[in-house]
């Protein structure tokens, strides 16, 4: 039997290796590591640790602009924003990641699909909820929720016995997860809410007290939503997205540091790095105000809440998801123009934006003279916008008024008894 595993060269991943040949007698791991711009760093020699821990084969896929044209423009494009201020860096990963490790598992012909992670967190409902969508077909191991391994100690002690080589340490002070887009820090003292971040925390942003005293400001050119130049250079998303991680950076941008909700039903606390994301989310907010019209704007602003839930809770290949999509593709056809963004400490603001198909029409806009707006039109667009509440109003005070006369009647009635009562008390003490 042939197992494909997507593989990290972390100590995890190290370990589940000689697990599952040790736990399936007779079968081939094959080590998938989907390139969806981790970096060198990570991606250096995970081919032969690999091998060293027991593979049979290891598959380097580039997964990068497939990751940002079809997965990360279509997320920006929506608005989505998990609880208001998460990117999705690490969601947003998780199903171009499943798709490759299912292809290439076709390709081998596997019967089996292994991961590591945890039955604690949100990535294990993201890979085999589109594992489901893609390959119901195919066999899904998850060692981390039948293994006896429970910390970093035993995980270290199991390679040892199995004659695995790592560079891990005992030491580990944050999980991290890192791609193109983002990178997010967990753990260590992030564990208590209290704990403001430690400096060693953040790897891709400068800290505001030393980012650089003058803002600087980059132009984004925009194609039917899709950033396709910087500063009028056209580049592709790979490079623009590189450039704009350090510009950002630099600037002390793109930092979050939030409390969650996980899917699994438990809180936890992530700090997260996003620099040319949030230039580009920015952007893309500054060109919509520009180009789409009300209804449409209003409607994307609430449709991003259920898409941020779709995307962070696993759902991307789900009827919805694409659903949505469509409709968002079909509002970006008209997202194209350019948006000036100015970066200083910490923070990443519109200051500029045009567009061949703005909305925005200075001569209707002006506060001065215009010859195209006639103000007495708009008594009437008033009276017709508030006659719900004048027809609520009228009824009120007829209601009052029925009211107010039911009292008075009532009143009268009283008087008129207590009148009577008086003359005849006279008759009464002569009897």
């Amino acid at each position: 039997m042939k197992i494909v595993l997507a593989y990290s060269g972390g100590l995890d991943t190290s370990a589940i290796v000689p697990w599952l040949l040790e736990h399936h007698p007779g079968c081939e791991v094959i080590c998938f590591v989907g390139d969806v711009g981790q970096g060198a760093e990570e991606l250096e020699g995970v081919e032969e640790k690999a091998l060293a821990s027991g593979a049979a084969e290891c598959h380097v896929i580039d997964l990068v602009q497939e990751f940002l044209e079809e997965f990360v423009a279509p997320t920006i494009l929506a608005g989505a924003l998990y609880e208001g201020r998460y990117l999705l860096g690490t969601s947003i990963a998780r199903p171009v990641l499943a798709k490759g490790q299912v292809e290439l598992a076709r390709k081998v012909g596997a019967a089996a699909l292994a991961h590591g992670c945890t039955g604690k967190g949100n990535d294990q409902v993201r890979f085999e909820s589109a594992f489901a969508a893609l390959a119901p077909d195919l066999a899904v191991i998850a060692p981390w929720r039948s293994w006896d391994l429970r910390s970093r100690e035993d995980l270290l002690a199991y390679l040892a016995r199995h004659g695995v080589p790592t560079t891990a340490t005992l030491e580990k002070l944050y999980s991290r997860d890192r791609n193109l887009w983002h990178i997010s820090h967990e753990g260590g003292a992030l564990e208590d809410p209290w704990n403001a971040p430690p400096d060693d925390v953040w790897m891709l942003t400068r800290s505001v007290h030393d980012a650089p005293e003058q803002p600087n400001e980059v132009t984004i050119g925009f194609e039917r939503g899709r950033a396709r130049a910087l500063d009028g250079v056209g580049m592709a998303p790979a490079e623009l997205l590189t450039r704009l991680n350090t510009i950002a950076g630099i600037h002390g941008v793109g930092r979050v540091d939030i409390v969650e909700n996980r899917l699994v039903g438990m809180k936890s606390r992530g700090c997260y790095e996003t620099p040319g994301g949030t230039v580009l989310v920015e952007a893309l907010r500054g060109l919509e105000e520009l180009v789409l019209d009300r209804e449409t704007l209003h409607w994307r602003e609430g449709v991003a809440v259920r898409f941020a839930e779709l995307v962070y809770n696993g759902q991307w290949f789900t009827p919805l998801r694409a659903a949505l999509s469509g409709a968002i593709e079909e509002i970006a056809q008209r997202m194209t123009g350019e948006v000036r963004v100015r970066l200083h400490k910490g923070r990443a603001w519109t200051v500029g934006r045009r567009s061949p198909h703005s909305l925005y029409a200075e001569s209707f806009a002006t506060f001065g003279r215009d010859e195209v707006y006639d103000q007495r039109h708009a008594e009437g667009f008033i009276r017709l916008f508030s006659l719900p509440s004048r027809i609520a109003a009228m009824k009120q005070m007829q209601e009052r008024g029925a009211r107010a006369d039911q009292r008075g009647a009532g009143g009268a009635a009283l008087g008129a008894s207590t009148a009577a009562g008086s003359r005849a008390a006279p008759a009464d003490e002569r009897s």
